[in-house]
């Protein structure tokens, strides 16, 4: 469990705040770029507590900036596209993508007065569907070399999701190896389950879905170890007497995760405040041999939530949609097959903010204990100016941070150290585009 002071420190996001000056030191998923569409690139976000307009400018780029206008504060998320920037439709200050004001038609002709108006504006950039944003301070660093950022184009899928809670209950719930064992059990093959794959394809070697082979075997050996990115976690599963389930996940600091997705498939995800009680999550998932079907998971994806919001259909307002006939046969949970929404239950029902000063935490927490033990001391970190795990202060820095592996696999009891490894390489090799990390 945690101090009341440390559970405040880690889960306080907005300005001004010591975790909200850690997390804006990362670039940060803002929007999909498909909320932006061509007839009016324009959108009000909330993120990190912060109140913005994200816009595109005509040569493809996009800005980030305050949503009230510095002159009086009326909603720039109105204004409109000219000139490159965005005026506001109040007095016609006009701002470019990085919030300096450009023109102030009220004011004398010769006036130079909007030389001196630097409205808050932060940087961006595109990866892999999703446009980021850097909100810290100075120059921002350059994209770490991960493979979701690398990954080409058709061999991803980009998503997110709407969960009302605090950021750091989507990620520890990301990293917890052993509740999928529980969570995610299904109880029989249904012909409508599409999205829970993760859980549903054949590890290889075994004849078994991975849902079955977890719930067969629920204590997991877990073990984490520091990287350059994060933490790598294991959790080994006893089959028998000599094999091994092996399944490796990461812990992408701060904010987002690593998992495997089926035997070929890997996604990152990221828990992104909108502020301390609500959070966007967003995805890339990245295919290392096949080109993903974009329009099918589109659909998949979009049945199970609104727009322009994107809420889950089943949420705390409607008990997740929970029903117990279906508890009782199909799905452990009884709140349908897909799997985000168990997830989801599981974070949100602890409330808008987990109190951890009541939670008692064993030995199969040892990746969230991990992670608090790294937050706490990134936090004073950087305060100190001290760089922090998963930060690259150059390209060169940016090219070493490569992955992570997430793998699924069965291994020998005394070899499954080398043979993760060794099926990552392979998997690598023959994919089209994914080279080995350094």
């Amino acid at each position: 469990m945690l101090s009341r002071e440390d559970n405040e420190l880690i889960t306080r996001t907005g300005p001004r705040t010591p975790c909200g000056g850690l997390l804006r030191a990362y670039w940060q998923p803002v929007a999909l770029v498909t909320e932006m569409p061509e007839e009016r690139p324009v959108k009000a976000v909330r993120l990190l507590g912060e109140d913005l307009v994200l816009f595109r400018a005509p040569d493809g780029g996009y800005g980030l900036i305050g949503r009230f206008c510095a002159h009086r504060g009326v909603d720039l998320s109105f204004g409109r596209l000219e000139q490159g920037g965005l005026r506001c439709l109040y007095h016609g200050w006009l701002y470019d993508r990085d919030g300096q004001c450009l023109e102030q038609p009220a004011e004398p002709e010769h006036s130079r007065f909007h030389t001196k108006i630097k409205h808050i504006g932060y940087p961006c950039a595109v990866r892999n569907g999703i446009v980021f944003a850097y909100l810290g301070g100075g120059d921002p660093p350059p994209f770490p070399h991960y493979d979701c950022f690398t990954a080409p184009d058709e061999y991803t899928f980009a998503f997110k999701g709407l969960w009302e809670c605090n950021w750091l209950q989507g990620v520890e719930g990301g990293i917890d190896p052993s509740h999928v064992s529980f969570l995610h059990r299904f109880l029989r093959d249904d012909p409508r389950d599409t999205y829970g794959q993760q859980f549903r394809e054949e590890v290889e070697g075994t004849g078994q879905s991975l849902s079955s082979l977890v719930a067969e075997n629920f204590r997991p050996d877990i073990d984490v170890e520091p990287t350059e990115y994060g933490l790598r976690v294991f959790a080994i599963r006893e089959l028998d007497e000599v094999r091994r389930h092996v399944r490796v996940t990461n812990l992408l600091f701060p904010n987002a995760f690593v998992v495997p997705f089926g035997n070929n498939k890997v996604f990152t995800q990221w828990h992104v405040p909108i502020d301390d009680f609500s959070h966007y999550w967003y995805m890339i998932l990245y295919d290392f041999e096949e080109h993903t079907d974009k329009k099918q998971l589109l659909t998949q994806r979009l049945d199970g939530c609104t727009l322009p919001d994107y809420r889950p259909l089943r949420n705390r307002h409607n008990n997740w949609g929970f029903d117990a006939a279906e508890q009782a046969s199909l799905t452990y949970t009884g709140m349908g097959l897909d799997i985000n929404v168990h997830d989801q239950w599981a974070v949100e029902s602890m409330g808008p903010v987990q109190d951890r000063t009541v939670e008692h935490l064993g030995v199969s927490d040892r990746a969230v204990t991990a992670n608090r033990r790294l937050l706490l001391r990134a936090i004073t970190d950087h305060a100190a100016g001290k760089d922090t795990v998963g930060t690259a202060p150059g390209e060169a820095a940016a090219r070493a941070l490569t992955g992570p592996e997430a793998v699924d696999m069965i291994a020998g009891v005394d070899e499954w150290p080398r043979r993760w490894r060794e099926h990552e390489a392979a998997r690598r090799a023959r994919s089209p585009w994914a080279a080995a990390p350094r």
